[in-house]
C-alpha cells in the first residue's frame, strides 16, 4: 500500500491476490477466464488495470462478494490490512447472509443414501449434473 496509490497501476489479478480473495494468482487468473470475476458488471480479462472506486463482483462457491476498491496494492500483506483495500457493499453482506442461510438449510435436508449407486442410477446423475451445468 504505497502513498503514491494514484500513480501504481495494479492487473485484476493481482489485486485480487493482494486482498486474498484467492490464495495464488494462478486461481486469480482461472476465476476470472472462467467468468466469476466481474469488473462494474462486465467480464473482465485477467489484465485488466483496476481503478479506485471500481466495483468488482466475486463469485466463489455458493457465495458472492461485491466490493468498491478503496485502494490498490500490488503486495500480498496480512489479512487486516488486505481488508483496507476494499469495503462489501451493504447488498453484497445481506446477500451473502442471505445465501449461506438457504445453503445451511438445503445442507439439512439432504439425506444421503445408504448404499451406492447402481449403474443406471449412476447414469441418471450424470446426465442430471451435465442439465444443471447447461442451464
Amino acid at each position: 500500500m504505497s502513498n503514491q496509490d494514484s500513480e501504481l497501476q495494479v492487473r485484476l489479478d493481482k489485486w485480487l491476490w493482494a486482498s486474498r480473495f484467492f490464495k495464488t494468482r494462478a486461481i486469480a487468473k482461472q476465476e476470472i477466464s472462467k467468468g466469476r470475476v466481474l469488473y462494474n458488471n462486465h467480464h473482465a480479462k485477467v489484465s485488466k488495470q483496476v481503478e479506485m472506486g471500481a466495483l468488482i463482483t466475486i463469485k466463489k462457491g455458493h457465495v458472492s462478494y461485491t466490493v468498491k476498491v478503496l485502494m490498490l496494492s500490488d503486495v500480498r500483506r496480512n489479512y487486516s490490512q488486505a481488508q483496507a483495500l476494499y469495503q462489501e457493499t451493504d447488498e453484497s453482506i445481506i446477500g451473502r447472509l442471505n445465501q449461506n442461510k438457504n445453503y445451511q438449510i438445503n445442507k439439512q435436508c439432504f439425506i444421503p443414501s445408504q448404499t451406492k449407486p447402481n449403474k443406471k442410477q449412476r447414469r441418471n446423475i450424470i446426465e442430471f449434473k451435465k442439465d444443471q451445468s447447461n442451464k
